[in-house]
């Protein structure tokens, strides 16, 4: 069978400027990065407060290497689960201020295992128009019935929730939406839950360490009982620096998940050494408040520096800063001009985000300078106005 279908598939995509390609790092992730053999002061990281490369997290990587090896070996339940996944297992419970956590090796696998753990045919889930593609998944393989409210809008949930007769209702949102920044209005959107006897699950990967006077992300910063938010997800990958991704919430939630969730029992787990660094970054999140005071700082820097150029940003608190563009072409060449002058900001273009929003997602770190930020804004003023 031949594959002429999709080469021309591929080509159209070309032709249309949605044409992903994979560029090589070839540093650490830092705000000055080596990419195809050409230094860059990159924008575009999720590396939110520093710590991929902090030397503490490496050595505890390290350390944990020469304990455990390098593979977990074994799923969780099999003999998979070591002491150092347990260690941070705690440790996130601790921080999250639930009874229990479990780790996932990635939060597509977290959201994944966690929706369809929790549902079925009987059941229905409302989620979020601008969701993370993972929720979205979730939602769609778990068979359940399937409804998204318009974004950020606690009364279209509310009349969605009001019609439906299901066994189990699961209300699904991002805490920090990925491609515009904002956050999702959790008191409101709790209000309605318990209203409407449904739970509340929230993917907070691009709020823990960002978010809250600990970096306890959106359930600290509108300081949100645990009993109003019963399922909190995280990533590790993101502000923490790691890799790998939790789920957090009640005794029951933990132990149905451990017994249903099949993105759990039939993997291996994540490697050793990633949780004993995640420890060690953990720790750092939350002692070093001045990350967040510097990135906060920045954001201010940054969004100010915009709009004495005119340029016009999405309501965003977070690192994610995106300028909408509108068309890919146009995305594309910017981001094309914004290399040749030295800078690294990807377009995001359809279908990450709608139709005619391309936009360039500049992402800001408590690694970067105040000086670093100035010459992104020099350069914007050169290839955008």
């Amino acid at each position: 069978m031949s594959f002429d279908d999709l080469s021309k598939e591929l080509k159209l995509r070309k032709e249309q400027s949605l044409y992903r390609q994979r560029r090589t790092l070839q540093t650490p992730q830092q705000p000055l990065v080596q990419v195809d053999g050409r230094e860059y002061l990159a924008f575009c990281s999720n590396d939110y407060l520093g710590l991929a490369n902090h030397p503490d997290v490496i050595k505890s990587f390290q350390d944990a290497a020469n304990l455990y090896g390098v593979g977990g070996g074994a799923s969780h339940l099999v003999n998979g689960h070591s002491q150092a996944h347990h260690e941070l297992e705690e440790a996130l419970a601790d921080f999250t201020g639930r009874p229990r956590a479990l780790l996932f090796s990635t939060g597509y696998m977290a959201n994944i295992g966690a929706v369809n753990a929790l549902l079925n045919k009987q059941d229905a889930i409302f989620q979020d128009r601008l969701n993370h593609a993972s929720l979205l998944d979730a939602g769609l393989l778990s068979g359940a019935r399937f409804q998204r409210y318009l974004h950020n809008d606690a009364d279209s949930l509310a009349k969605k929730l009001e019609k439906s007769d299901a066994r189990r209702k699961l209300v699904v949102t991002d805490g920090v939406f990925s491609m515009d920044g904002d956050l999702a209005d959790l008191p409101a959107l709790s209000d309605v839950c318990k209203k409407e006897s449904a739970w509340l699950m929230v993917d907070d990967a691009h709020g823990f360490g960002c978010l809250g006077e600990q970096g306890g992300g959106c359930a600290e910063y509108y300081a949100m009982p645990n009993q109003d938010l019963q399922v909190l997800v995280g990533t590790l990958g993101k502000g923490f620096g790691t890799a790998g991704a939790f789920v957090a919430g009640s005794e029951a939630l933990i132990e149905t998940l451990v017994q249903h969730a099949r993105t759990y029992i039939y993997t291996t787990s994540m490697p050793p050494a990633v949780a004993a660094a995640t420890l060690t970054s953990l720790r750092i999140l939350r002692e070093d408040t001045w990350r967040r005071e510097h990135l906060n700082k920045l954001i201010k820097q940054f969004r100010k520096g915009c709009e004495a150029l005119g340029l016009a940003l999405m309501d965003s608190p977070t690192p994610i800063q995106p300028i909408v563009i509108g068309e890919s072409e146009k995305a594309m060449k910017i981001s094309q001009s914004l290399e040749n002058d030295g800078i690294f900001i990807s377009a995001i273009r359809p279908p990450t985000v709608p139709q005619g929003s391309a936009r360039l997602r500049v992402t800001l770190s408590a690694s970067h300078s105040e000086a670093q930020v100035d010459r992104l804004l020099r350069s914007l003023e050169k290839v955008v106005l």
